[in-house]
């Protein structure tokens, strides 16, 4: 039996999604948006995006290292993959 499986068909509601958690790792540590783009030479309006987890469909990996190195934190306090819903989570 195959154990990977093809995404070709689903819909992203079948396969799951990435959320950025950025906002919470900023937060938990008192640190502003703004604070964050001056220590990572990253332009605001790029880490208000990724803040507010809005129009991030590709992911700057130089972005998240220059971030994690700032915070001290891993790529796992950045992202969060969540699986496909449920019908058990729908009710």
């Amino acid at each position: 039996m195959e154990r990977f499986k093809s995404i070709i068909r689903y819909q992203t509601e079948e396969y799951g999604r990435v959320r950025v958690k950025l906002a919470q790792a900023l937060d938990s540590r008192g640190l502003t948006r703004n604070r964050l783009s001056v220590l990572t030479g990253v332009k605001y309006d790029v880490i208000d995006r990724y803040y507010k987890g809005v129009s991030v469909e590709m992911v700057d990996l130089d972005l998240l290292a220059k971030v994690c190195y700032v915070l001290g934190c891993g790529v796992d306090e950045l992202l969060e993959y969540q699986g496909p819903r449920t019908e058990e989570d729908a009710g």
